[in-house]
């Protein structure tokens, strides 16, 4: 027996999380990298539910934002907001993978962390219109203390280093929070400075706290986690889309210049999601080093994707005349944040699993989907045809190799 299956004996932790509600649960046990698949529960897909408001109204005050020709204020918030989101939500996620546990303590917590979300959604349109941090800190923390107390539950039904991990990470988040509640207090002025000192602050709460060992995942659950949070997410950019339509055309009746835009943004989601689970990725975690990389890549890939929509909306707005900006610059709202999406998911799925010529389809594409902008209104559908043309051709090419 080896010293794994003898701290986890045959079926200790082995019972689906979401059919743990007919039996008490007492103990956080972590769970084994090798052991059966286990789908998302119900809580964790009411979470990222919850999650995604947040990205929506990141996403629609960017939109806003870069309607007014501020793009440079617009990002950088834009960017600390999606963060914020994305970094809680990634926290929760490799906790749920590590230990599986479905109990009223553990939901409860939960609740607690998609309070603080919503807090902090709540709190956006705040600090894009004028840094005020107060609602969206107050949310954060929220979320993050509550992932202390799941670390610290964890820490007591652990010995050795794994519990050495969880009382860093209880401790490492806390520092990091005190830090961000201290953040108030200075000038606005000073965000610009002390803002990425705090970002840096909770990148290494992970690099620190698993220097003892590292903790478990199992790589189908995450694999379907991320895959389900990027769904849910591309869902929201394509409701952006159409709301943004919809309210253009209460107001206007400018169909010919809306629906070139409304079927290229339809073109361009459709292609997204396809290329995104072309191929299952589960079998590319091979290591914590490789699904770390994975993980931390995707705040470029949701990112860029919530970042889809909040530039349909701004097309939008420009065809409707109710923008303030060029329509290379309303097209670049799109095509740039759709461009890096392509080139993301390549680099962490991809370039994997692709032979040959297949390698360059996404490359290739992510550079004509730029150069796009320079069609002006029509950049938008023909963004949505590159990307179309580039799913066409992958699967083209892969038929072929595989005859």
């Amino acid at each position: 027996m080896t010293s794994d299956e003898a701290k986890h004996p045959a079926g200790a932790a082995t019972t689906p999380a979401h059919l743990q509600h007919h039996r008490p649960v007492r103990r956080m046990a972590p769970r084994r990298p090798g052991e059966a698949h286990r789908t998302a529960t119900p809580l964790e897909l009411f979470f990222d539910l919850c999650f995604v408001v947040a990205v929506a109204q990141a996403g629609a005050q960017l939109a806003h934002a870069v309607a007014e020709d501020h793009l440079a204020t617009g990002l950088s918030r834009y960017l600390f907001v999606f963060f914020a989101i994305w970094w809680a939500w990634m926290n929760f996620t490799w906790f749920a993978s590590a230990y599986d546990v479905d109990d009223v303590p553990y939901r409860l917590t939960t609740l607690v962390q998609i309070t603080g979300v919503l807090v902090l959604a709540a709190g956006v349109p705040r600090m894009f219109a004028s840094q005020d941090l107060v609602l969206s800190v107050v949310g954060y923390v929220l979320m993050r203390f509550a992932m202390v107390t799941q670390w610290l539950r964890a820490a007591a039904c652990e010995t050795g280093p794994a519990r050495a991990v969880a009382l860093r990470y209880a401790l490492g988040i806390t520092v990091c929070q005190i830090g961000w509640a201290l953040v108030l207090l200075v000038p606005h002025s000073a965000y610009a400075y002390v803002l990425p000192l705090g970002v840096l602050a909770e990148l290494a709460v992970p690099v620190l706290a698993e220097l003892p060992a590292r903790t478990t995942w199992h790589p189908h659950h995450i694999a379907e986690r991320y895959g389900l949070f990027t769904l849910i997410v591309l869902g929201e950019t394509v409701a952006a889309a159409t709301l943004a339509v919809q309210a253009a055309l209460d107001e206007h009746e400018a169909l010919g210049e809306l629906l070139p835009i409304a079927a290229g943004g339809v073109l361009l989601c459709f292609s997204a999601w396809w290329i995104y689970f072309a191929v299952p990725v589960h079998g590319l975690l091979r290591s914590s080093r490789q699904a770390f990389l994975w993980g931390y890549g995707h705040y470029l890939i949701l990112g860029s994707a919530a970042a889809i929509g909040a530039g349909l909306e701004v097309a939008v707005e420009h065809a409707v005349g109710q923008a303030h900006l060029s329509a290379a610059a309303a097209t670049a709202a799109v095509t740039v944040p759709a461009a890096l999406y392509l080139l993301t998911v390549w680099l962490l799925h991809s370039r994997h699993v692709k032979r040959g010529a297949e390698q360059a389809v996404l490359p290739v594409a992510a550079l004509a989907v730029l150069a796009c902008t320079a069609a002006g209104r029509w950049g938008v559908p023909a963004a949505g045809l590159v990307a179309s043309a580039a799913v066409a051709v992958g699967i083209a090419l892969h038929a072929r190799r595989g005859a």
